[in-house]
């Protein structure tokens, strides 16, 4: 008789339990303006899924334009809170499939490479507090962001898994490829990217509202 292993899931935040890409990107290029550079939302795609260190710096590199990457981060985080207040909220399927996994007893974590500061006030802003996860891992608790597998193998050392007993989920190419890395299965959300450019992941979805049931039975 054969016993399926113990199961985490990992959830990365942006584009998988929020859409809050077009907020920070919002937020992003509010900042830039401020500071007399004009950008482009396609601009900041590359850098998706990076943390917000790459996400901004990135863009300021394409234009050679001289930042302080702490303050203006800061700024950015500042613009992004203000903006989405009773606009946030959490993507198709995302409560029901957290209630599925624990119904199964199964682990949860996040980790974004976002900062502390924006992965509370997301989780604070559609109603899931940190405790609803076993453990949550952000972009300053590593020192190599995605594409590396770090946040990810963290992740799983906090819930007490190995990362091949555990699925990631998660919507941008540089997740899935960390994922990958770390050895873990992969639900790649098609939220911000196409299902070519996820075509790493071992399943694919629209959102969690989608998720094939072989995602939860492997």
């Amino acid at each position: 008789m054969s016993t399926r292993l113990p199961l985490g899931v990992i959830f990365d935040m942006d584009g998988v339990l929020v859409d809050s890409e077009p907020f920070i990107c919002e937020a992003a290029m509010r900042m830039f303006a401020e500071k007399k550079l004009k950008v482009k939302t396609e601009d900041f795609l590359p850098f998706v899924g990076a943390g917000e260190n790459r996400y901004i710096g990135g863009v300021a590199e394409k234009y050679h334009f001289p930042i302080d990457i702490e303050q203006d981060k800061k700024r950015t985080y500042d613009i992004y809170l203000e903006i989405i207040k009773g606009r946030l909220k959490p993507l198709p399927g995302v409560r029901e499939f957290i209630e599925k996994c624990r119904a199964m007893d199964i682990k949860l974590a996040v980790a974004s490479s976002a900062d502390w500061r924006k992965v509370r006030g997301n989780l604070s802003e559609i109603g899931l507090p940190l405790e609803t996860f076993d453990a949550v891992v952000t972009g300053e608790d590593v020192v190599n962001k995605k594409p590396a597998p770090d946040i990810f193998i963290a992740a799983a050392e906090k819930i007490g898994l190995d990362p091949k007993n555990c699925l990631v989920v998660e919507d941008a190419v540089n997740g899935v490829q960390a994922a990958r890395a770390a050895g873990a299965r992969c639900l790649g959300l098609m939220t911000s990217f196409s299902a070519k450019e996820l075509a790493g992941a071992d399943w694919l979805a629209s959102n969690l509202a989608e998720a094939p049931e072989a995602v939860l039975n492997w």
